[in-house]
C-alpha cells in the first residue's frame, strides 16, 4: 500500500485481500519498484505489525503479497515473545502508528512439535532450544486441559494465548485496542495451499458500514 489504512479494519482487508492473490497465484508484487525504495528512504508508515513463526516458509510480504513499507515483521521460533518481541511491537504501534497486529503461526509447527513432544516424554531440548521450548509449554497443557493433543489443534491455541498475551503484558498495546486504534488478530497459515485462517481477534476488525 501507498499510504497507510485509516482504520484496523482496512488494514486486515488489505492482507487478506493479499493473501487471495497469493493464493491463486495472481501476486502484483506491490511496492517494490525503486521509485518507492527511495520515496521511503525518510521514513515508514507501515500498515501492519506481523508477529509471527520464524519458520523459513513464513515470508510475511510474499503470502500476503506486500512491499517495502507495508509490513513491520517481527520473527521468533514458534512465535515465543520476551521483552524484544513486545518493544518491537509497541514501536510499529505507537511510533509507528500500525493499526493492526497479526500474531502468525502455522501448521506443523516445529517449536510446538518439539514443546509436544517435551511434555509427553519428559525430556527437553538442550541449549537455548529448551528457552523456546519452555515458553511454548503452557500452550501445550491449556489445549490438553480441553482435550486437544494434536499440532495444529495446539498451534491454535498457541495463537490465541499469544494474541492474549500481547495484550496482558502490554499496556501500551491494550490502551490502543480498547480506544480502537488498534486491533491484534490471531491468524494460522497452512503450508500446502498458502490460505490463512483467523483463530481469534481483539479489537475492531470489521468492516464500517
Amino acid at each position: 500500500m501507498s499510504n497507510a489504512p485509516i482504520s484496523p479494519a482496512h488494514a486486515y482487508e488489505e492482507l487478506r485481500a493479499g493473501n487471495r492473490r497469493f493464493v491463486e497465484n495472481n501476486p502484483r508484487h506491490p511496492n517494490q519498484d525503486a521509485d518507492h525504495r527511495a520515496s521511503l528512504a525518510p521514513g515508514q508508515r507501515p500498515f501492519a505489525v506481523l508477529f509471527g513463526c520464524s519458520d523459513s516458509r513464513l515470508a510475511a510480504e510474499i503470502i500476503f503479497d506486500q512491499g517495502l513499507g507495508d509490513l513491520f515483521v517481527v520473527r521468533t521460533a514458534g512465535q515465543v515473545t520476551g521483552p524484544e518481541v513486545l518493544g518491537s511491537i509497541e514501536y510499529g504501534v505507537s511510533v509507528l502508528g500500525a493499526p493492526l497486529v497479526v500474531v502468525l503461526g502455522h501448521d506443523s509447527c516445529g517449536a510446538v512439535t518439539a514443546a509436544r513432544q517435551t511434555v509427553v516424554e519428559g525430556s527437553a531440548p538442550p541449549g537455548f532450544l529448551r528457552d523456546i521450548v519452555e515458553r511454548v509449554t503452557p500452550s501445550v497443557l491449556s489445549a490438553r486441559a480441553d482435550g486437544k493433543t494434536e499440532v495444529d489443534e495446539i498451534v491454535d491455541v498457541h495463537v490465541q494465548r499469544t494474541t492474549d498475551l500481547l495484550l496482558e503484558r502490554s499496556t501500551v498495546l491494550s490502551k490502543e485496542v480498547e480506544a480502537g486504534r488498534c486491533a491484534i488478530v490471531g491468524l494460522c497459515y497452512h503450508l500446502t495451499d498458502g490460505t490463512v485462517r483467523e483463530v481469534g481477534s481483539r479489537g475492531p476488525v470489521s468492516q464500517e458500514a
